[in-house]
């Protein structure tokens, strides 16, 4: 994909990307520990990290351009839009960040540019 578009950022996740984070976490982690860490990802400061490092520590795989909700998000790219910074808890039992909430993001702007610095929020 070319990489003729900037990738524009929100400065803070949108409010529905904690519930969104709480549910996903809820399927990892017992109740009262999901919602540990979205208090915690509250709290937290913005980091930045290369989309690629994102992806080598989540040991996840990149989600194909065919992916609505990639598809949908390389449209708000391209339409000049922000994304909103990606939820991550570190996982230190397993080695592993777990991308909380933003794994659709994540995989449509490493699609233009791997190497673009993405904010997150860190817990």
């Amino acid at each position: 994909m070319s990489n003729k578009y900037q990738i524009k950022w929100l400065n803070q996740p949108e409010g529905h990307d904690y519930p969104a984070a709480l549910s996903y976490l809820s399927l990892l982690y017992d109740e009262k520990t999901a919602t540990t860490y979205v208090k915690a990802l509250k709290r937290a400061s913005i980091s930045q990290f290369k989309a690629k490092d994102i992806f080598r520590a989540s040991g996840l795989s990149l989600l194909g351009v065919s992916n609505a909700h990639v598809k949908k998000d390389q449209q708000k790219i391209q339409s000049g839009l922000g994304l909103s910074p990606l939820l991550l808890i570190r996982d230190s039992a397993n080695g592993k960040v777990v991308i909380a909430d933003g794994y659709h993001r994540l995989c449509a702007a490493y699609s233009y540019d791997e190497d673009v610095v993405i904010p997150c929020k860190i817990a």
